[in-house]
């Protein structure tokens, strides 16, 4: 069988000479255009984040997907009311790269040149082609750990549609926010900002919820007259508080966990999924980009870490969307990545950066190993061709899950995606985090 699998994947893999944007020839995407056909959105996943290859695979796959295929937006797993800024940028407009970088794209995974690569070609091509590409944010906003940004940016247009409303919503909701740390210059600001929301008081907590619940439906009440002061605006206030209220739900999940009798839910995918379909709204063609796990059409499950199945965005898409989504995964074999611990005594939030050298996965039935053993350093599959019959068939029946850091990612990948593409060895992403020990270890 080990044989037989082999032949086939050498018949079949689709060899990449690079995955380096300005260096590849796009007629080597060509296999692209048949995977994706007509389908509205393409995802592109990756295995774990920070990562220079996923990086330019993204980018690359996108500039494919734009210039030959007349896609006309990405989305990618950052914060939406963020990411209007950048959106903003990539059109033309002013701003200054490098704080758009820190501040426009949530997680820290702007810090980085492959991303500022991509927001710099995706600005060029749109100062010289009538058909423009536009960059958003999906996410729940400030990386998970407060609604804050997504409030900020619904009372910036009522400020001008409905000046009083705005008023009494800076003096009685803003000030809710008042427990969030100050120090946001620690790579991992967010875990005390968490943790200072599962202190707070449940009268506080739920004030909160109530307050941010109040701002978005008065958006949608008075959508119509907002509109007349500037609709595009009024569309996008009423969006980010919409997603401020997802936020809002995902940490009071956290903070209820400990008395629930019940399963819980994953508010933060099905808060993507619903700002990807409010893009569709605008977007004829769009590309995706996110964690594998976000995108697979199939319950995510890491175990020992994660042992109740969620829900995930590629689900909800493929509810709404059907064959026209399609999802491209990333396997890899070993390399070298990104990571940060915790300071000893350091103030909260705050961490040693590392680059850590990790081996190959050895754990039985993943697709990563099965992909690895063709040998090929760079390659792409087409999932749909395995065939329903035979050894390579039942060799495939044999996979149940994907790399996942030092974790099988449980998943059928014949399910959960359309294709794949192997990447032997990983590297880090070219970070502007200014660390010692990252400029003395690169």
């Amino acid at each position: 069988m080990d044989l037989d699998i082999t032949g086939w994947l050498q018949e079949n893999l689709v060899r990449l000479r690079t995955i380096e944007p300005d260096d590849a020839d796009h007629r080597e995407l060509e296999p692209l255009r048949d995977i994706v056909g007509d389908a509205r959105v393409v995802a592109i996943g990756e295995s774990t984040h920070r990562v220079h290859e996923f990086y330019q695979l993204r980018h690359l796959v996108t500039r494919f997907l734009v210039t030959e295929l007349g896609f006309t937006g990405f989305a990618m797993e950052s914060g939406f009311p963020e990411g209007w800024a950048v959106h903003d940028w990539v059109l033309g407009g002013d701003g200054d790269l490098d704080e758009l970088l820190r501040t426009g794209i949530t997680y820290h995974m702007g810090k980085c040149a492959e991303m500022r690569d991509q927001l710099v070609w995706m600005r060029e091509h749109n100062r010289t082609h009538d058909r423009k590409v536009r960059f958003y944010g999906m996410d729940v906003p400030d990386s998970s750990a407060s609604a804050l940004p997504g409030v900020v940016a619904a009372l910036a247009l009522l400020d001008d549609a409905d000046p009083a409303y705005a008023s009494a919503a800076r003096r009685n909701l803003l000030p809710l926010f008042d427990y969030l740390p100050s120090d946001r210059t620690g790579l991992a600001w967010a875990a005390p900002a968490i943790h200072a929301y599962l202190a707070l008081g449940a009268a506080h907590r739920h004030e909160l919820t109530s307050r941010i619940s109040e701002l978005a439906e008065r958006l949608q009440a008075l959508r119509v007259p907002y509109s007349t002061v500037d609709a595009n605006r009024a569309g996008i206030a009423l969006q980010c508080a919409v997603t401020a209220r997802h936020a809002d739900a995902f940490l009071a999940t956290m903070a209820s966990a400990p008395d629930r009798t019940y399963r819980g839910a994953n508010v933060r995918d099905a808060a993507m999924a619903e700002n990807v379909e409010w893009i569709l709204g605008r977007e004829e063609r769009l590309v995706v980009g996110a964690a594998n796990g976000h995108l697979q059409r199939w319950p995510y499950r890491v175990p020992p870490i994660i042992n109740e199945e969620q829900v995930m965005l590629g689900q909800h898409l493929a509810r709404t969307l059907g064959n026209r989504m399609v999802v491209i995964a990333t396997t890899y074999n070993g390399g070298r990545v990104f990571s940060h611990r915790p300071l000893p005594d350091g103030p909260p939030g705050h961490t040693e950066v590392f680059y850590e050298d990790v081996a190959p996965f050895t754990e039985p039935g993943s697709l990563d190993g099965l992909l690895a053993s063709s040998g090929e350093p760079l390659a792409l599959l087409d999932l749909r061709d395995v065939p329903e019959d035979g050894l390579v068939a039942r060799r495939f029946a044999e996979i149940d899950g994907t790399r996942q850091g030092p974790y099988k990612q449980l998943a059928n990948p014949l399910v959960a995606f359309d294709a794949v593409v192997h990447i032997d060895k990983i590297t880090p992403w070219q970070t502007f985090v200014d660390s010692p020990e990252v400029r003395g270890r690169k």
